[in-house]
């Protein structure tokens, strides 16, 4: 599937502000499921962009606008084709094979960052036991996974403003309800309680239809986890919608939680009084 994506970010400041520092992960991957053709940032008022790669791979544009100005428009265009293909498995081991894989040491240590708790994914009793509770006696790392994603769509609400930024798991366990970035961090603080590594990813989904490549509803960015599953890999799963990730998601980055892939942030000088607009358009634009 061909997508044209378009990201724009608006900040609006009741006064005049200065010294504005500001590092952007709005650029799509491309990897074996993805390929990204052309991507452009635009930013108002002008300002030169320093691109580099952070130690998870994802691309970064970092940007200084030191005159003053009551308005930053950061404006993000992508040309992607997915492929549909992160479903498949490449090698199925048995339960045992799998968790066996992920208890050896060398695993432990090459993903040991995807293993240990942070500050989004810190765990509780209450979370231990939800974790516990997915496990079925017999299966395997795929199937605990997927365990996982259909607990969470199931028994969790989708409820926009029931959290905020730094919810945890333990709080959302609670309220029961949240956004797909709560869904995910929760998964995730799952995932790795039980040995399997797990990371955060953002992106889009398309969720308009494939016939009419329309897409007649507000649109955003869109989170999930990527679970390393023995055999085969790194694949994506989405508790929000209960998916496996197929082609219509168009991953931006990953880190260990939302804070390592915070698509916009900066600092900078002048009135705490800001106002956020942010406008998404992903469109469809061949099958």
């Amino acid at each position: 599937m061909k997508f044209k994506i378009c990201h724009v970010t608006t900040y609006r400041y009741d006064e005049p502000v200065t010294d504005s520092v500001n590092e952007i992960r709005l650029a799509p991957r491309t990897n074996y499921r993805q390929s990204c053709y052309h991507h452009s940032v635009a930013i108002e008022p002008n300002a030169p962009l320093l691109t580099y790669e952070d130690g998870f791979g994802n691309r970064i544009h970092a940007f200084t606008v030191n005159n003053s100005h009551r308005e930053l428009v950061i404006r993000s265009e992508s040309t992607v084709v997915t492929h549909d293909n992160d479903g498949v498995r490449k090698r199925v081991l048995t339960p045992e094979e799998d968790w066996a894989t992920l208890a050896d040491d060398a695993v432990q240590n090459k993903y040991a960052e995807y293993l240990i708790p942070t500050p989004y994914t810190e765990a509780n009793d209450d979370v231990a036991a939800f974790a516990a509770s997915c496990g079925r006696p017999g299966a395997g790392v795929y199937e605990q996974t997927m365990e996982l994603v259909s607990r969470i769509y199931e028994e969790f609400e989708y409820r926009p403003n029931a959290t905020r930024i730094g919810t945890t798991p333990a709080e959302l366990l609670e309220g029961r309800a949240g956004v797909c970035q709560d869904f995910a961090h929760l998964m995730i603080a799952a995932c790795r309680l039980s040995g399997i590594p797990a990371r955060y990813a953002s992106g889009y989904h398309f969720i308009g239809d494939l016939q009419t490549r329309a897409a007649d509803f507000e649109q955003a960015s869109h989170a999930w986890v990527e679970a390393y599953i023995p055999g085969t890999g790194w694949l994506g799963f989405d508790p929000t919608n209960n998916n496996r990730v197929d082609g219509r998601y168009i991953k931006l980055g990953h880190g260990r939680d939302y804070l390592d892939i915070v698509p916009v942030k900066g600092i900078y000088r002048g009135t705490p009084n800001q106002r956020l607009f942010v406008d998404v358009d992903v469109q469809l634009i061949d099958k």
